[in-house]
């Protein structure tokens, strides 16, 4: 197909017009002489094109490819070939030729200089191997074992074999796999058990991987994929199902997409006769699903080519669990979600009873010893206060031992707080002081300058009474008054360093593990009120629950041991503290920020 010249000038006025967005965006350079790499200007994620078909339509030229990259959420995407006369030779053939744009636009392509080198997540995974816990085992079985299992169920009334399903066939052993739960019934078992044939699969397992734990599955699913079948992205239900799973791949080649909740990628290529074991975070903390497509492309003696697809039938073989999951991959976990549920819905029936128990009265035990650890001001509290007007009214809500109410000599500071206790520690200091609740401050509308609230309203139990307490400083403030507010972040490594809170643990000097590597602590506790439904948190850890509590160890004097109080907290998430202040009027948020495991908000009243 030839050009006219007519065509050939839109073609390279587009081309232009792309070039310039894509180098305002990347600093890509671009190279009128041919080179090896090529870029798609007009066709990538974004726009829908698929690299599978991208990469065929590349090979109808009798040309090798030494890599594609399709830039996540991008409408161009890369070519890279062995040399310079092969790009050529794909450019000629393709550029403004190529209906493989969106709705089917011809493909605007431009020769250019290195691409970014910064490859994607996905690709920085591919070259670390199998996600954890993932083991893939060739050639499991053999041929006959193989023929034996189709035949099995080729064996079934074909209309049992379809299932419900739309796009793919499927036939359960043991128990019925429900779909719209992802669950099954365990009242209801099926007449038909596992085939005594696939006996054989577990002799082999327990020889080969006893470290597994090995237990024999008592439900199984068989799908039987056509060439262009796929099913969605998903975890098999933790509660429902003991870890590991297990795949058994038949008949042809298939690639498998894995995801974990960081959003990293992986594709798995599963060739004929092997068994997939997912195990530990692959099972639990990573999605896997097989997009529906009629080719792969995969790696084949350093380059990319295309397989097509062909008739596969895969054996999943799960044992039912009968207690619910303990992981720690929270994210995707039903029962996790299940116990926040209920610990939600009990926190905001026992909310200011949990408050009392496990803040105020544990505060008023702890009150001498916490305020002997409670001597420096953080350095933006600080700043903040001494950037206040001369004469400037301010109200320090929760101010503990009062260690900022002296720090401005020339405001007329005011600090209240509800333990009594601390408040007496106040006193002696010859401080201005009140007590009182954050929830209803005993002050008119409209009559401070500024309010500070420091390391409080992380001990109230729900978002109601967290909002409230946001409503209640936006009240005492005059229009136009500032407040900073300052709560624990669940996240103790935001900006890729440790907190100071972290840092007193050594054994934290080191990096991170998986998601939920911290134990949760087991001890003795004074004034625990929720003991079934909050976790205690393990003290100079990342936090790995929301709402927790945190221990305080208070040695008794008299008899030389110590006893330990359990202090309920919230600890954020990045944006929640943000959310919070937008959801009350007549605020706005003139400053956010992390500090020290700390995230952080100063807001102004309207004028």
């Amino acid at each position: 197909m030839t050009l006219s010249k007519n065509a050939e000038k839109k073609i390279i006025k587009k081309i232009k017009r792309c070039q310039q967005i894509i180098f305002r965006e990347t600093g890509l350079e671009f190279s009128g002489p041919p080179t090896e790499n090529v870029i798609v200007c007009n066709a990538g994620i974004a726009t829908g094109l698929r690299q599978e078909v991208l990469v065929d339509a590349v090979l109808r030229y009798g040309v090798s490819l030494k890599d594609v990259e399709l830039p996540a959420g991008k409408s161009y995407c890369y070519l890279r070939f062995y040399s310079s006369q092969m790009a050529q030779a794909a450019l000629t053939a393709m550029n403004g030729k190529a209906p493989l744009g969106q709705d089917d636009c011809v493909l605007l392509m431009a020769y250019c200089l290195k691409p970014p080198t910064t490859k994607s997540r996905d690709a920085q995974l591919c070259t670390r191997g199998l996600p954890p816990g993932l083991i893939l085992l060739p050639d499991f079985i053999d041929e006959k074992l193989e023929l034996e299992l189709i035949q099995i169920i080729d064996s079934n009334d074909e209309k049992e074999l379809e299932g419900n399903l739309k796009h793919r066939r499927v036939k359960h052993f043991g128990y019925e796999f429900l779909y719209g739960s992802n669950n099954v019934d365990k009242s209801k078992p099926l007449e038909q058990s596992i085939p005594l044939v696939c006996n054989q699969l577990w002799d082999k397992l327990q020889k080969s991987h006893p470290e597994l734990g090995w237990h024999v599955p008592d439900q199984l699913t068989v799908n039987r994929y056509e060439p262009g079948q796929g099913i969605p992205p998903h975890v098999d239900t933790h509660s429902a199902f003991q870890d590991p799973i297990i795949s058994l791949s038949l008949g042809a080649d298939i690639s498998m997409d894995f995801r974990d909740t960081k959003g990293n990628h992986l594709t798995v290529d599963l060739p004929p006769r092997s068994l997939l074991i997912m195990s530990g975070e692959s099972r639990y903390g990573w999605t896997h699903g097989i997009t529906p497509r009629k080719m792969d492309v995969v790696q084949m003696n350093n380059s990319l080519t295309v397989r097509k697809r062909g008739l596969r039938t895969s054996f999943t073989f799960r044992k039912l669990r009968d207690e619910p999951c303990q992981c720690q991959f929270h994210s995707l976990c039903d029962s996790y979600k299940k116990r926040c549920e209920i610990r939600s819905k009990h926190l905001r029936e026992n909310a200011a009873k949990l408050e009392l128990e496990n803040v105020h009265k544990v505060y008023n035990e702890i009150a001498k010893h916490f305020s002997e650890t409670r001597h420096s001001p953080w350095p933006r509290v600080e700043t903040f206060l001494r950037s206040l007007p001369t004469g400037s009214v301010l109200i320090d809500i929760g101010c503990g031992n009062g260690k900022y109410l002296a720090l401005n000599p020339q405001s007329a500071a005011l600090g209240c707080d509800r333990s009594d206790e601390l408040l007496k520690v106040c006193t002696g200091r010859g401080l201005n002081v009140l007590q009182c609740d954050c929830l209803a401050l005993p002050f008119r509308s409209a009559s401070a300058d500024a309010c500070i609230c420091i390391a409080v309203i992380h001990h109230l139990a729900t978002e109601e009474r967290r909002r409230q307490a946001i409503s209640e400083m936006a009240r005492v403030l005059r229009p136009g008054g500032r407040a900073l507010v300052y709560v624990w972040a669940k996240n103790q490594e935001a900006n890729a360093k440790k907190s100071s809170y972290l840092r007193q643990n050594k054994h934290n000097n080191k990096p991170s593990g998986s998601e939920g590597d911290s134990p949760q602590e087991t001890i003795p506790a004074v004034n625990y009120l929720l003991d079934s439904m909050l976790p205690i948190h393990t003290n100079r850890t990342q936090f790995q629950h929301q709402d927790l509590l945190v221990p305080w160890k208070l040695r008794n004097e008299e008899q030389e041991k110590k006893a330990t109080f359990l202090r309920y907290y919230h600890v954020f998430e990045k944006h929640e503290l943000d959310d919070l202040c937008r959801a009350v009027e007549g605020i706005s948020i003139e400053e956010s920020y992390y500090d020290q495991g700390n995230w952080c908000v100063v807001f102004r009243t309207k004028e």
